[in-house]
């Protein structure tokens, strides 16, 4: 079956995502990793959608965070979401698929060129022996991609990283210094993925004028979403947290089958109409 109204061009889509960052409260911004999962999160009402680096890369077998998934297959994914639904979607860029902040402008033209609404640079380097960027290099590249994002024929919210905490460096202070120079340097929404604790976020969320995205869903973490939002969080994602959650019942279920032989797993399966239900057009 196919859509029988008109669909949101990439501007309409553009000015919607803006939107959302710009009026009141908090918005929940969940991560699918495929065209399905797109549809599925679209159907059950959500008004806009990222993508997961770590839930493509366990798609194509790939560890994440290494490198292995190219910028071709990255935009080719979220190409693919982006086609599946009517709602915006941004993509989880990496560190722009180079070190230089040429890299960083080029992955975003491209990104726009897929017809994505928004993209996350991040100031990691992917080197575990230097894995952040030095400050001046990190404020450069975001710089030039919030260039290229201007530059871009429809609206693009482009979101700054800050790794710190991802990479066993900690610093509140240093990490709050990078989000506000990324701020200064066009970014129009800012991420600092790690943070734990309410004083932190609450800090973070202080400290700049732009959106702050949060990540929910961390293992040991009890946040909801009333909670983050209290604390000045604008936008929440969850990262890999639905796709683990899918590849965790899936493991359950296969080892079921190889080492007991049986499929009571499918008491808590989705049941086929309903599955191929998400799958037609709305």
């Amino acid at each position: 079956m196919s859509r029988t109204v008109s669909r949101p061009t990439q501007r309409e889509k553009g000015e919607k995502f803006r939107a959302l960052h710009a009026r009141p409260g908090t918005f929940v911004i969940p991560n699918p990793w495929d065209a399905g999962t797109a549809r599925m999160l679209e159907k059950l009402g959500f008004e806009a959608l990222t993508t997961t680096s770590a839930g493509l890369a366990f798609a194509l077998g790939k560890p994440d965070g290494a490198g292995l998934v190219t910028r071709d297959e990255t935009l080719a994914n979220a190409r693919a979401i982006a086609e599946a639904v009517d709602l915006p979607v941004a993509a989880d860029l990496e560190n722009g698929f180079g070190d230089a902040p040429a890299a960083a402008a080029e992955t975003i033209r491209l990104a726009g060129a897929a017809g994505l609404c928004g993209g996350s640079i991040e100031d990691s380097t992917g080197d575990p022996s230097g894995p952040i960027y030095c400050f001046e290099h990190a404020v450069a590249r975001i710089e030039a991609a919030a260039q290229a994002a201007r530059a871009l024929p429809a609206p693009f919210v482009l979101v700054a990283r800050a790794e710190n905490y991802l990479h066993g460096h900690p610093d509140l202070a240093d990490t709050i210094h990078r989000l506000q120079a990324y701020e200064a340097a066009g970014a129009d929404a800012l991420y600092a993925p790690g943070l734990s604790q309410p004083e932190e976020i609450r800090a973070v969320c202080a400290a700049v004028k732009k959106p702050v995205n949060f990540l929910m869903g961390a293992r040991g973490t009890t946040f909801t979403v009333a909670g983050l939002a209290a604390l000045g969080v604008k936008r929440i994602s969850v990262g890999s947290a639905l796709s683990r959650a899918a590849l965790g019942a899936f493991l359950r279920a296969a080892r079921e089958l190889r080492e007991h032989g049986t499929c009571r797993f499918v008491a808590d399966a989705l049941p086929f109409d309903q599955a191929n239900e998400f799958s037609v057009d709305l």
